[in-house]
């Protein structure tokens, strides 16, 4: 059963589902060219549990009749990879700046995520009853944690590497 409110909760839930898209190519994007080091190490975990909370994502929009925008998926796709092209220090190298814009991007991301989950947990909508949001706020309150001490290590090594 479809509620008045459900085409504002549709557009909410699929631009979170874009926005995760992005998270995910950052955050693999990252892990690869840091795997020779500790932060890759962190990168490829946090993947793993990103990738389950979009699982979650798409469970949520599935219960609530939420259609999934292939427009939507596609323009961030091609957003991601425009903003690769930010100027950061080198033309066509990875640098250690590349590396704090991402962790940045990957924190802001994570937090928006757990954004998510604090509104549909305040809705309270029955549809979503089996969801438990009281874990999913707090899984995204470790992940920010641990993106967090991961991008203080990156201003280290971006600022430190001259």
């Amino acid at each position: 059963m479809a509620m008045a409110s459900d085409k504002y909760l549709h557009i909410y839930l699929s631009d979170h589902l874009a926005g995760s898209s992005v998270g995910i190519e950052v955050a693999r994007r990252a892990a690869k060219s840091n795997a020779d080091n500790d932060i890759g190490h962190h990168l490829r975990e946090a993947l793993a549990l990103i990738e389950e909370d979009r699982t979650t994502l798409e469970q949520v929009m599935e219960l609530v009749g939420a259609p999934k925008h292939q427009w939507k998926l596609a323009a961030a796709w091609v957003g991601e990879k425009v903003g690769r092209l930010k100027l950061n220090g080198q033309i066509t190298a990875y640098s250690p700046l590349s590396r704090l814009v991402e962790l940045e991007a990957l924190s802001l991301g994570i937090r928006g995520k757990r954004a998510l989950w604090q509104s549909l947990r305040e809705i309270r909508d029955p549809r979503l009853a089996s969801i438990d949001f009281d874990d999913l706020i707090a899984r995204a309150e470790d992940q920010d944690k641990g993106i967090e001490l991961q991008r203080r290590k990156a201003s280290v090594m971006a600022f430190r590497s001259g």
